[in-house]
């Protein structure tokens, strides 16, 4: 901490002849409190148990005591947005972040990244002296970034982070995640056989960074961005925190919905008027339920809940070192969600996540799966989430999920404390707010305004709006009249106590789109649909919309919704428009990730791979995409050439070369034929001649971990042939991948079979 200085000595020909003089200027961050933003993920408003729930979160409940709850905070209603806006003070399509950044198109609302325009958080504090630290999820830049090499400018540490340790990507195994400090990937300090989880590694870090900044600068300030990977799935926790919640979602979520409602009613973080909505028409009555089915459901639920509490442990261990260092109460702490609770689950839930994002549709098989693999649920053998009903419990009392801009979808929990301007310990904050408003309101309390040019970019005002004034007044009007949402085509906007929402999800043309009207400040909870009653009204919010969304660069918005709709998840890839890719890469003679940003999954392509080989003895992976959960791998065993295609840890399509290899120089070929909905023709050759073959009969939903030469990085594709991470132990002259461009006859082809009785 040092603030400016100015020399005022005098230049002489030698030190003898020097006068050394300086002119310090006090540190602007001098007797400023820390600030910690704790940001949860996929964490729904009622799943607190200080917002109602009967799960365990003692250490968050003490934020709450000691400070204040906010019961009509929003969010943009998914996680890359939400972290844009929570970072910048800005709304989302402003800065540069329509949806997630995997998608990026270059235009101003979606460049995978956040605009220079709007400095983070981090880059104003530390235009005032403050130290700054990342720890944890980030989630924002784009998905062809997040290599060795980079680039790094959308990493933390190219947006005002001094530090950072965690995962760069949308979700990550809490057992075997890929890990990133500063702009360097690492592997993960320990195996989970030896007590490992992601949540503790985290929290062990930046306990640590906090440590060794105070010894060196305790007069300086920090801030610390804690973005933990849960409570997104997969819901991973140590088993003694799921064995916890054995018979305590028995009940089924029906009667748990109204035990949390009557929880947050007699509290008082629900409105004293608000009404429980009616269970989503997606989600099946419990008493409809068989057996097998509630107890599969009831797991998955007790396994999120353990989830939960161990994340809601690890914050503690962050406050307890707080304030054992005594700086607790000089602390601004912010806890918050990303979004509502994820319907990503379906109406079964899934032991392995990949399997589909479709709410419409029942998969029985994930049944069959969670009772075969009920001991294994939570842990390293697993990747589950929970099914759509506990997420329609965990958005109690609002209707629908994360994607959708109903309040289920974008409101939060949201804790304040910092007792040096809260005085109301424990008190409720009825006001509207909105995550873009909470970098203002946090400069508000320290007294600072964002500079107008950071880092040589001259900077646009902040968009969000300081709440401040309802620390000490909980009848403030804080002058936040009007917000608009956007997402994924879910259109929605609040304007002084009225609330006018679509539902994009299940349709393609905009103009089919239906929008209701709710008088949120009598109907809290968005039961009533009033539009056939004030038609004058809906028509008001609907052209207010168009205004705010023109404001803020919402267009073009995108054409369809997140989920799949009636097993139809095929559209949105025929939707989206990808160029051909010609990658070689020469001389791979060290383990390297790839930025595979290609979309090789639904496109026909190639991989082409030279050896030179001194040895038929030489074997491992060529190359390899995903984990034990899902993912394709190349790799030579016994002298053989082969292609695995994991399915979800379920299914394998094998293919084995008939010929072995032999030395010398060799060219390996593996073909991969998109020939209709999920299905996909592949062939092997050696130099030149085909020498294997197998037909893949369904596609991966979507796979984790990394792709990578020479070594299956995380956990073994084919854990049958090989564990992780079986390096190749010869020499690779060259790989080329070629993937088609996406086209009509393609495109007609998938709609085909996507329509066919």
């Amino acid at each position: 901490m040092s603030g400016k200085s100015k020399f005022t000595g005098k230049i002489g020909r030698s030190l003898y002849d020097t006068t050394i003089s300086f002119e310090r200027e006090e540190s602007p961050a001098k007797g400023k409190p820390n600030v910690i933003y704790i940001l949860m993920d996929d964490m729904g408003f009622a799943q607190l148990g200080c917002y109602g729930s009967n799960i365990n979160t003692p250490n968050i409940d003490r934020l709450a005591d000691e400070g204040l709850r906010y019961n009509n905070f929003h969010t943009t209603a998914v996680c890359s947005a939400t972290r844009a806006s929570l970072l910048t003070g800005a709304n989302h399509h402003s800065c540069g972040v329509n949806t997630t950044t995997e998608g990026r198109n270059g235009l101003n609302n979606n460049l995978g990244g956040i605009n220079p325009q709007f400095a983070t958080i981090a880059e104003i504090l530390k235009e005032y002296d403050y130290r700054t630290f990342a720890v944890g999820k980030w989630h924002l830049c784009g998905a062809d970034e997040r290599t060795d090499a980079g680039p790094f400018n959308n990493w933390p540490l190219g947006k005002g982070f001094d530090n950072y340790y965690g995962f760069l990507d949308a979700h990550m195994d809490q057992w075997h995640p890929t890990l990133t400090r500063d702009n360097t990937r690492v592997s993960q300090p320990k195996e989970p056989k030896d007590g490992y989880h992601a949540t503790e590694d985290f929290v062990d870090n930046a306990i640590q960074y906090i440590y060794k900044h105070r010894f060196s600068y305790p007069e300086q300030p920090f801030f610390l961005y804690l973005a933990f990977g849960a409570m997104h799935s997969p819901h991973h926790a140590p088993r003694e925190y799921i064995d916890k919640y054995k018979g305590k979602f028995d009940k089924g979520w029906d009667v748990i919905r109204e035990e949390w409602f009557a929880r947050q009613k007699e509290m008082g973080i629900v409105n004293e008027s608000a009404e429980l909505t009616e269970r989503n028409e997606y989600v099946p009555a419990w008493d409809s339920l068989n057996d097998d089915q509630k107890r599969a459901y009831t797991r998955y639920m007790e396994t999120f809940a353990g989830m939960l509490e161990h994340t809601d442990a690890q914050i503690g261990r962050l406050i307890d070192f707080l304030e054992k260092s005594n700086i607790l109460d000089n602390t601004i702490i912010v806890f918050t969600s990303d979004n509502g609770a994820s319907a990503e689950g379906g109406k079964d839930g899934h032991f392995n996540q990949a399997s589909s994002m479709d709410i419409t549709e029942e998969y029985p098989h994930d049944v069959e799966l969670a009772l075969k693999h009920y001991d294994t649920i939570g842990d390293e053998y697993s990747m589950p989430h929970y099914p759509t009903g506990w997420a329609n419990a965990g958005n109690t009392p609002f209707q629908w999920y994360k994607t959708w801009v109903y309040e289920g979808g974008v409101k939060d929990p949201l804790i304040m404390r910092y007792p040096e301007q809260i005085e109301d310990k424990g008190g409720i904050r009825r006001q509207f707010n909105h995550v873009s408003d909470i970098t203002p309101t946090i400069l508000d309390m320290l007294g600072f305004e964002k500079p107008k040019v950071i880092k040589g970019v001259a900077q646009k005002e902040l968009e969000g709006i300081s709440f401040k004034a309802s620390f000490d007044n909980e009848n403030a009007d804080t002058g936040k009249h009007v917000q608009y949402f956007e997402m994924f085509g879910n259109r929605s906007i609040y304007k002084e106590g009225w609330k006018a929402v679509t539902n994009h999800e299940f349709t393609e043309d905009y103009d089919k789109d239906v929008w209701e009207l709710y008088h949120v400040d009598e109907d809290y909870s968005e039961k009533y649909n009033v539009a056939d009653k004030y038609p004058d009204k809906l028509k008001e919010l609907q052209e207010e919309w168009f205004i705010e969304a023109s404001k803020y660069g919402v267009f073009p918005m995108d054409k369809h919704g997140f989920h799949a709709y009636k097993g139809q998840m095929g559209k949105r890839f025929e939707s989206m428009v990808f160029p051909a890719v010609h990658k070689e890469y020469d001389n791979v003679e060290f383990p390297y990730d790839l930025p595979m940003n290609f979309g090789i999954s639904s496109r026909n392509n190639t991989i082409t791979i030279r050896l030179n080989r001194k040895s038929d003895k030489e074997e491992g992976v060529l190359i390899s995409s995903g984990d034990r959960f899902g993912g394709t791998s190349i790799y030579i065993l016994n002298n053989h050439l082969h292609y695995v295609y994991n399915l979800y840890g379920e299914k394998y399509y094998h293919a084995v070369s008939e010929s072995e290899l032999g030395t010398g120089i060799i060219e390996l070929k593996r073909k991969f034929c998109i020939k209709g909905k999920g299905k996909a023709d592949v062939e092997l050759y050696i130099n030149g001649s085909k020498t294997g073959e197998t037909k893949v009969e369904e596609f991966n939903y979507m796979t984790m971990g990394t792709t990578s030469f020479r070594v299956d990085k995380i956990t073994s594709v084919n854990e049958a042939d090989y564990s992780a991470p079986f390096e190749y132990t010869g020499e690779i002259e060259k790989i080329v991948i070629d993937v088609e461009a996406s086209n009509i006859n393609q495109k007609d082809l998938i709609e085909k079979e996507l329509h066919a009785d």
